[in-house]
């Protein structure tokens, strides 16, 4: 029998999330960064590209980190509004931390030294005229993936509710038939025994090995292909010693 894979776990599903979220803000500002480093005329392509992944990377933990904290929110503040701010909050911290660390060996302080200056206000600006969008287009996709993964959830679980419904069918009605099959075939078979007809015996042969295959399975959740076959295979010798004149049969299944 077959069965329903199970839908995906909130746990699977923020990790999923994560990944693509870490891949899209350290690509989109490496991207970023490779696309203005002509503007950074004493600093190399790669250089400047690390500089901005490394914004984008404080970026995304900003956008992370008010996405779950504070727990509670005032009604007059909505979460994707503070995880906007909190982005746009951060880039002016996070290229002052980068300065920092590419100027450490300089001889003359940072606030001293206008090229550095100039270049920190430019990563500065480059971030708050993109990261905000991107922030944007990162929660829009984000409800549209969740949307459409609890739409596959309620879609899994209603196929799972309606094979529920339909096994609970499928047992009733063996239910109700078997004792009446097993009625009439022992009416037969008394019949035959009364009448001296050398079919009794092989007509009780063939109740056996139809109950032998039908018994175990009662309380059994799901069978297999092969026992279904036997089953189907002692119903039919049975129901064909009973009317032989009316029914031929032959199963055909592969290995």
């Amino acid at each position: 029998m077959s069965t329903i894979a199970p839908p995906p776990t909130p746990q699977g599903l923020a990790r999923a999330l994560s990944w693509r979220r870490l891949r899209v803000a350290i690509g989109s500002a490496a991207l970023l960064g490779f696309v203005t480093s002509p503007a950074f005329t004493e600093v190399a392509t790669v250089e400047v590209m690390a500089r901005t992944a490394s914004v984008g990377l404080a970026s995304l933990l900003a956008f992370g980190l008010f996405e779950r904290r504070p727990a509670r929110l005032p009604t007059w503040l909505a979460r994707w509004v503070l995880q906007v701010i909190g982005v746009a909050l951060v880039i002016p911290f996070a290229a002052l931390a980068v300065t920092l660390v590419v100027t450490h060996r300089d001889t003359i302080p940072l606030w001293q030294n206008k090229d550095r200056l100039a270049g920190m206000a430019m990563l500065i600006v480059i971030g708050l005229l993109t990261a905000p969008w991107i922030t944007v287009a990162a929660l829009f996709r984000q409800r549209d993936f969740a949307a459409r993964s609890q739409a596959l959830a309620f879609d899994l679980e209603r196929s799972e509710l309606e094979r529920q419904a339909l096994d609970s069918r499928l047992r009733l009605l063996q239910a109700q038939v078997e004792p009446h099959f097993l009625f009439n075939t022992l009416a037969n078979v008394r019949e035959l025994v009364d009448s001296g007809s050398p079919q009794a015996s092989q007509v009780l042969s063939h109740l056996i090995a139809y109950l032998r295959a039908a018994v175990p399975r009662l309380h059994e959740p799901a069978t297999t292909l092969g026992q279904e076959l036997q089953l189907v295979r002692a119903y039919l010798e049975l129901m064909h010693m009973r009317m032989p004149d009316r029914l031929q049969f032959a199963l055909q299944a592969d290995e």
